[in-house]
C-alpha cells in the first residue's frame, strides 16, 4: 500500500522516539553511581522536547544551546572544584538531549502536515459536496448547476418553470424556544411535506442548512405553482391541527415567494433565488 511522505515522516519519527527511550532506559539503568542526575537530565531532554513539539524548532535549538552552555559549565565545575574525572559518558547527555528535540521537531513536522492535508481534504469535499449532509437533499451547488439546465430547456422548449423558495416563519425565535432535537424535527417534517407536494420531474433543495431555505424547481407557470403553494399550507395546517400540540408546542408557519423564470430577463441562478427570496417578503 503506497504511503505519502507526512505518514512516513511521521512513522519514522515514532520509531526513533521508541528507539531513544529504549537506548535512555539501558543507559540510565547501567550507570547505577549517577543515577538521581541522570533522571534529571533525562526530564530536562523530555521538557525541551515537548517545549519545542509545541513552539517550533528554533525555540528549541536555542533551549539545547542553553542547556548545552550549562551543562557544561556544570561539568567544567566538577573538574575544578571536584577533582571529577570526565569520561564518555558524561557526553552522552549532551549528544542525546539534542536528538530528543530533533525527534521532537519531526513528529510536530509530520503531524501538521498531516493536518494541513486533511484540512485541504475537508475543504476539497465540502467544495464538491452536492447534497445536504441532514437532509440528503441537493444544496446550492447542485441547485446552480440544475437551475442553468432547467433555464436552457425553459427557453428552448417554451415550457413554463417557476421557482418557489420557502422558509419556516420566525425561525430565529422558535431557535430559542425549541430544543436542537426538536428543530431537527421540524426540518424533516417540512422536507416531507415538501417531497409530497411536488411531482416527480420536479426539484427540491436545501438552498441554506444554517437558516433552513427549501427551494423547488416547478416545471410550470407561476399560477400551477400557486396550487403547490396552497398544498404546502394545507398540509401545514394539518400538522398544526393534529401534531403540533403534543409535538413542537408551537405553531407552524411558512413563508413562501415564487418567481416564474423569464428568458427575455435570463437571471443567473443565484439573482433567480434573490427574486424569489423578495416575492417572500410580501408572504405575511
Amino acid at each position: 500500500m503506497r504511503r505519502d511522505k507526512g505518514s512516513l515522516f511521521s512513522d519514522i519519527a515514532f520509531l526513533l522516539l521508541l528507539l531513544f527511550c529504549f537506548v535512555c532506559i539501558v543507559f540510565v539503568a547501567g550507570d547505577s553511581d549517577h543515577y538521581f542526575l541522570n533522571i534529571i537530565l533525562l526530564n530536562v531532554a523530555f521538557l525541551l522536547a515537548v517545549v519545542t513539539f509545541f513552539t517550533s524548532a528554533t525555540t528549541g535549538l536555542v533551549l539545547n544551546i542553553l542547556f548545552i552552555f550549562g551543562y557544561g559549565t556544570y561539568s567544567l565545575y566538577r573538574i575544578v572544584v571536584t577533582g571529577a574525572t570526565i569520561g564518555a559518558d558524561s557526553y552522552f547527555w549532551l549528544i542525546m538531549t539534542p536528538i530528543l528535540t530533533v525527534i521532537a521537531w519531526m513528529l510536530t513536522r509530520s503531524n501538521r502536515q498531516l493536518q494541513d492535508e486533511n484540512n485541504r481534504l475537508r475543504e476539497k469535499n465540502a467544495s464538491l459536496v452536492m447534497v445536504d449532509e441532514n437532509t440528503r437533499l441537493k444544496n446550492m451547488r447542485s441547485f446552480q448547476s440544475d437551475a442553468t439546465v432547467f433555464m436552457a430547456i425553459s427557453t428552448r422548449y417554451k415550457i413554463p418553470l417557476t421557482l418557489l423558495v420557502l422558509s419556516v416563519k420566525y425561525w430565529d425565535d422558535l431557535k430559542r424556544i425549541v430544543s436542537e432535537t426538536e428543530l431537527i424535527d421540524i426540518i424533516a417534517d417540512v422536507t416531507k411535506i415538501n417531497e409530497s407536494s411536488i411531482r416527480t420531474n420536479d426539484s427540491l433543495y436545501m438552498l441554506n442548512p444554517s437558516v433552513p431555505l427549501w427551494g423547488m424547481l416547478l416545471l410550470t407557470d407561476r399560477e400551477g405553482a400557486e396550487v403547490v403553494v396552497n398544498r404546502l399550507r394545507d398540509k401545514v395546517s394539518a400538522i398544526n391541527m393534529s401534531e403540533i400540540e403534543d409535538k413542537y408546542k408551537v405553531e407552524l408557519g411558512l413563508n413562501i415567494g415564487t418567481s416564474e423564470y423569464k428568458s427575455d430577463v435570463h437571471p443567473s441562478p443565484l439573482e433567480w433565488v434573490s427574486l424569489a427570496k423578495k416575492q417572500m417578503e410580501f408572504d405575511v
